[in-house]
């Protein structure tokens, strides 16, 4: 018998005794490749909807909240059977916040929901005391606490959340530059197949993409179509240019990989706009790294740990990085999830017995391939060659070798955490075991899987699409590193390395009020001052601030391998940032008017999708999203009527504007404006 979709989630339950599954779930062969069947003649089911949100991560989240709010009928997709993505199924359940934007508090009114929600739970902010964020908290409470926020706000906005979990988008019919319709399939435990949850997720991702049953999984067909306008709604009668919007909040680009509009991946190529960039030419194959997370708790006693049979493999890659971090309790204590006996914060290096830390360090339990023969998402031209852009083709565009790989450098972390005693960076003699804890596993842990490792690795960075072409944009629209940087680029490095014309123009786009002078050719550029704050967009409709952060990927095949090294020049563009803002233009992708992006695949660069890729952004943006979506619908329009005359004057911009700051969602930082140079007290 097919499961139909659930309306909501729930915690998983308790089944101890497969916690023994915990190293060898990781030594089973990964699916090998199948003949794609063809789909059904008919679906099992047919769903109507006015928003279609693909991925259930805050982007997603934040996308149906302001749709419910709405009154909008929303239909929400997500690959696990968790809500929340970072805070959840990836489990980074650390807020990541700036210093300044959190002491004002200047935030979207979703976000700011979710941190009062929180902070109710747990009755203080920070029950784990960490010291990374001012929240961290178990994952399975993530995923409950946005379930209750999404029935709250159906019920407020009288509005209709149709939730998939379990679920992935397999085809879209595209016609007439738009999405007229799209396959998904959602899967549950087949007869005496273990719960979902059992495996981890390289052993099941690409069979979650078939069509047929298979030992693991029975499956549901659905087909998600446009909902007519409701006949007794006053504008029934108008004529629309759709019913429906798509939105792609997936952590990896998804929809847009699927429906293969113009996208980015990896590094892009030197440009003004890109002056730190490692690479003269474009790389698909060097994205951020990902990582899957894991939970541990501090025992009274030493625990007896099993060496991993792949753990000789990952060692060398293994290190507390730098000096001033090789601590293991500044290690456990970073993002400490639970405090079992709680103490003043800022204590980064105690621990007790039953303190629970999640883990997620880049020379530890990041992986971070960057190469074609081990890259994680898969570039254009992979999907093309293996067969995944053709008719029922899709099994989800990623490498599910890699991520068994990432698997088993996550569990090899752990053991090297309690008894290793090398460090690849700072030489022997640094690393000392730590035995007193233990690895937490189990459906009922706070990663709600048998082998204890996040549900989906957390993403920083995916497949980022190309916005319309626009005036300063001819080959599509797109926020980059000088939009939002605080470096210095009058410094001896850009002066020598970039060419003399580059460099000319890099430092008349940061002329700010010279501008035109510079252009009109009154004064040279190298007699200006840069500007000292963010681009400011006409046409932002949302905020954020982080600090641009790199997890580098490594240069050589495979990332553990003795001696490797990070892509040399990578972090060269990281730094602080200005507080910035999300400009409708970056949410539109090319090609299709019914398809927005929410979420990390937004229209950046690879330096500034560093910035543009923590929870309150993510929120941010699926604010602006699904608020667009509703305002679309009600006057019958298309997102692009919005933006497509800027510079010029968009009076349905400015009104769509006006009301997400009347309803509490920020398009501007306090002060924003072109005459305001003073932003250096925004940490």
């Amino acid at each position: 018998m097919k499961r139909s979709p659930s309306v909501s989630g729930s915690k998983p339950s308790s089944n101890r005794s497969l916690s023994r599954l915990l190293f060898s779930l990781l030594l089973l062969p990964a699916f090998a490749p199948a003949a794609f069947a063809a789909p059904p003649q008919q679906p099992d089911q047919e769903v109507a909807c006015e928003i279609l949100v693909v991925g259930g991560g805050l982007a997603g989240v934040a996308t149906a909240y302001e749709g419910l709010l709405a009154g909008r009928t929303v239909c929400l997709t997500e690959i696990t059977d968790w809500l929340g993505g970072q805070i959840s199924s990836q489990g980074t359940s650390a807020l990541d916040e700036r210093t300044t934007q959190r002491a004002q508090l200047f935030y979207s009114r979703g976000y700011l929901e979710l941190r009062d929600r929180i902070e109710s739970h747990y009755k203080r902010m920070n029950p784990g005391e960490c010291w990374v964020s001012e929240s961290c908290f178990f994952p399975y409470d993530g995923d409950e606490i946005l379930q209750e926020m999404l029935e709250d706000a159906a019920d407020e906005g009288n509005g209709r959340l149709r939730w998939f979990p379990s679920t992935v988008i397999k085809e879209v019919d595209i016609e007439g530059g738009q999405i007229q319709g799209a396959i998904a399939i959602q899967h549950s435990p087949a007869p005496d197949a273990p719960p979902l949850n059992t495996l981890p997720l390289s052993q099941t991702i690409e069979d979650s993409y078939r069509y047929e049953d298979s030992d693991q999984f029975e499956k549901t067909i659905i087909r998600f179509v446009p909902q007519p306008p409701d006949r007794r709604s006053a504008n029934a009668n108008q004529t629309r240019p759709t019913n429906w919007y798509v939105v792609d909040a997936t952590e990896t680009g998804e929809i847009i990989g699927l429906a293969d509009v113009p996208y980015r991946l990896g590094i892009d190529a030197l440009s003004y706009r890109e002056p730190s960039s490692s690479s003269a030419v474009q790389d698909p194959y060097c994205p951020q790294g990902f990582t899957y997370t894991f939970a541990m708790e501090a025992t009274q006693e030493p625990q007896t740990h099993e060496m991993p049979s792949f753990y000789p493999q990952y060692e060398p890659y293994y290190s507390y990085e730098l000096p001033r971090l090789a601590n293991f309790g500044l290690v456990f204590n970073y993002r400490r999830i639970y405090d079992a006996r709680p103490r003043t914060q800022g204590s980064s290096y105690q621990f007790s017995p039953g303190d629970i830390s999640m883990q997620n360090w880049t020379w530890g339990n990041d992986y971070r391939p960057g190469t074609a023969e081990d890259n994680l998402i898969y570039s254009r031209d992979q999907l093309e060659a293996t067969g995944q852009l053709e008719s029922g083709g899709w099994l989800g565009g990623l490498r599910s070798e890699t991520l068994r790989r990432g698997e088993e450098n996550a569990l090899g972390y752990f053991y090297w955490l309690v008894e290793g005693e090398t460090d690849s960076q700072l030489g022997e003699g640094v690393k000392q075991p730590d035995p007193n804890h233990r690895y937490l596993s189990g459906l009922d842990s706070p990663m709600g899987t048998a082998h204890g490792l996040s549900k989906y690795p957390y993403m920083r960075e995916g497949r980022r699409i190309l916005g319309r072409p626009a005036p300063g944009y001819p080959n599509g629209f797109s926020i980059t590193e000088i939009d939002i940087s605080r470096r210095d680029y009058a410094d001896e490095y850009y002066r020598e390395a970039l060419p003399p014309a580059m460099y000319r123009s890099l430092r008349t786009a940061l002329a700010g009020l010279e501008a035109t002078a510079v252009v009109g050719g009154v004064r040279s550029p190298d007699d200006t001052a840069r500007r000292t704050r963010s681009t400011i967009y006409p046409d932002a409709v949302g905020i954020g601030h982080y600090a641009i952060d790199f997890h580098p990927c490594m240069a050589l095949t495979p990332p553990e391998q003795p001696a490797n090294y990070e892509r040399p020049g990578e972090r060269r563009g990281a730094g602080q940032a200005y507080p910035f803002q999300i400009p409708l233009r970056s949410l539109i992708p090319q090609e299709i008017d019914n398809l927005l992006v929410a979420g990390k695949s937004i229209a950046t660069s690879h330096i500034a999708a560093a910035a543009y890729r923590v929870h309150s952004f993510e929120w941010s943006s699926g604010a602006a999203v699904g608020n667009v979506v509703d305002f679309a619908l009600d006057r019958g329009v298309l997102p692009y009527e919005l933006v497509d005359q800027i510079p010029l004057r968009e009076p349905l911009l400015e009104e769509f504007q006006q009301r997400l700051q009347r309803q509490g969602n920020p398009t501007a930082f306090p002060n924003t404006s072109i005459f305001n140079e003073d932003w250096e007290e925004w940490q």
